[in-house]
């Protein structure tokens, strides 16, 4: 479409879905967000929507897909979010970690009094990381409260 502005573009690269989404049928990235080029640019077609709708995105905020689908450019189905809390409320490993409640044991990871601590950049379970502790000096011979007796 020579001479078309990228509102037009991305206008006549949709289909409306009965759920409300306004489905991208153009050009796909592999991780299913629709994609446009502009002035030399690949661009999001979903940022590129909101913004020729609703306005700027504001520096350090993004797109979570209320509606979990990516190719759609609904502004509607769109809320700005920090980077985080769209990880957060997505289904990533990330996301999971963050929803656990308990360790694989079964004890209960709680915030005051803390029973989780960080160690390797992962969470872990201190009861679970003080009996891996236990078993290892056991198993190297090396008891915490043994007394020598050089006499």
């Amino acid at each position: 479409m020579a001479g078309a502005t990228m509102f037009e573009r991305l206008a006549d690269k949709v289909a409306f879905m009965p759920n409300g989404c306004v489905q991208f049928t153009g050009a796909h990235v592999s991780s299913g967000y629709g994609v446009l080029r502009v002035n030399g640019r690949t661009m999001l077609a979903h940022r590129l929507a909101y913004e020729s709708i609703v306005g700027p995105i504001p520096a350090g905020l993004t797109i979570d897909h209320l509606c979990r689908n990516r190719p759609c450019v609904n502004p509607a189905h769109h809320e700005l979010v920090t980077f985080r809390e769209n990880v957060l409320r997505g289904v990533g490993p990330t996301a999971q970690q963050a929803r656990r409640t308990h360790c694989a044991k079964g004890h209960p990871l709680v915030a005051w009094p803390p029973t989780w601590r960080r160690f390797e950049r992962r969470r872990y379970c201190p009861l679970c990381r003080r009996e891996s502790l236990r078993a290892e000096r056991r198993k190297n011979g090396k008891h915490r409260h043994t007394r020598h007796n050089n006499d």
